[in-house]
């Protein structure tokens, strides 16, 4: 089954708690804090693996969860990091964040790999508070919460040179001729409901990838017929091969080549700027002459006559894709400001919360707010006392009196309520 392209839900692991604990042995006086920190949680990497070339193993699994990191423990014993989850994608995967619709990554390369979704990191223990002002801490942290991410994985097939045309153009003859790869074949419109892709060796030891691109039809590049789905395909190939049924059996050539390339700039100009030359196939059916001669005065790509059936003149087509790939530049399908990472504009930071009044109750979000709350354990006042003063710290004391916030009113985080004191 050919899957290129899928949305999937990831749930990093949640790092591991800090241990609050106290050393406690017979002849060592004030031992002091003796809590480890917990372990990171698993991270979800994808990496590509050359061995395959279709998304399908995401059909079944929609949700990938990673481990959380283990718990600190007493003694000084720090959890363990949970092992990260590594997802085997294909060559050509593009990863889009489901949300924002910035790409994180764009695999090409056999072994390359990226964290997708990060884990969380472990909560200190007490030991890690130690200070001269405060030697025995009597607070500890709750791991950081692993990050969720809901993620689009799609796949652009690597092909220097990619095959289109209309239905039953002969596509598929071609490229089962010039490659070892076995498609499907028969005289009927949308044999082909997958891309195919084989590897083709010139008489030099040049070696390329041919994808033979499903069928297009008029108002393809709009969802008709097999739809977009495969135009996507184009996007990585260095050369777009036209394969043209010169015998003008079912259809006018000349009309064909101009309702694919009217399909390909509809879906992205940018694709009639690479490099196209034309295939004339059924050179030996009655009247191919006579219409590719017709079809030459109005086209100037070069143009190779063969016949697909008899492999006349495929030797010649090779050749020229051949010596045309090795002058060809490597391109790249994103550039850097298309990238998540990437800063085009500094805004000033903004504010790590926000602040909302719904009926008597002051409610307080935001992810940096909500993270500080998640890794707080607030099980001793001492822990009480922090957590205050980190708030008061980043201004939200200040901004409820603001806002007009009174002595005994109830201010929430997330499900915690606690009482707002001046």
């Amino acid at each position: 089954m050919f899957v290129d392209e899928i949305v999937v839900e990831l749930y990093a692991g949640d790092g591991g708690d800090g241990c609050m604990a106290f050393r406690r042995e017979k002849y060592v006086a004030m031992g002091g804090p003796f809590g480890g920190n917990g372990g990171k949680g698993s991270d979800i990497i994808f990496k590509v693996d050359e061995g395959l070339n279709t998304l399908v193993d995401f059909k079944y699994k929609r949700i990938i969860k990673g481990s959380n990191g283990e718990n600190g423990l007493g003694k000084g014993k720090h959890g363990k990091n949970a092992e990260d989850i590594i997802i085997p994608v294909p060559e050509g995967t593009i990863v889009t964040d489901f949300d924002t619709g910035l790409v994180i990554a764009d695999l090409t390369e056999n072994g390359s790999e990226v964290v997708v979704a990060k884990g969380g990191r472990g909560g200190r223990g007490n030991m890690a508070f130690a200070t001269q002002n405060n030697p025995a801490p009597k607070y500890a942290e709750n791991g950081e919460p692993g990050e969720y991410r809901k993620v689009k994985v799609e796949l652009k097939l690597m092909a220097d040179v990619g095959l289109v045309g209309k239905p039953s153009v002969g596509k598929s003859t071609i490229i089962s001729k010039i490659s070892a790869s076995k498609p499907k074949i028969a005289d009927y419109p949308f044999t082909t409901l997958k891309p195919n892709l084989g590897v083709v060796k010139a008489p030099d030891g040049y070696s390329f990838v041919v994808a033979d691109l499903p069928g297009l039809i008029e108002g393809a590049s709009l969802g008709n017929g097999l739809g977009d789905k495969f135009l996507k395909h184009i996007e990585r190939t260095k050369i777009i091969a036209h394969v043209i049924d010169m015998s003008g059996y079912t259809n006018d050539p000349y009309s064909d080549y101009i309702t694919i390339n009217k399909e390909i700039e509809n879906f992205n100009k940018k694709l009639l700027n690479k490099k196209q030359i034309i295939i004339a196939n059924k050179m030996d059916m009655p009247k191919a002459k006579e219409n590719l001669e017709k079809f030459k005065e109005k086209v100037k790509e070069p143009i190779y006559e063969i016949s697909a059936i008899t492999a006349q003149g495929l030797e010649k087509v090779i050749y020229a894709l051949a010596d045309t790939l090795k002058s060809l530049p490597k391109t790249k399908l994103y550039e850097e400001e298309n990238f998540e990472n990437h800063v085009i504009y500094k805004f000033k930071e903004e504010k790590p919360y926000e602040i909302v009044k719904d009926n008597e109750t002051w409610i307080i979000k935001g992810n940096q707010i909500e993270k500080l709350f998640k890794m707080s354990r607030l099980d001793t006042d001492e822990a009480i006392f922090r957590f205050s003063n980190k708030l008061r710290k980043m201004g939200i004391d200040d901004e409820l009196k603001e806002k007009g916030a009174k002595e005994g009113d109830i201010v929430k985080i997330l499900d915690f309520e606690f009482e707002y004191r001046q």
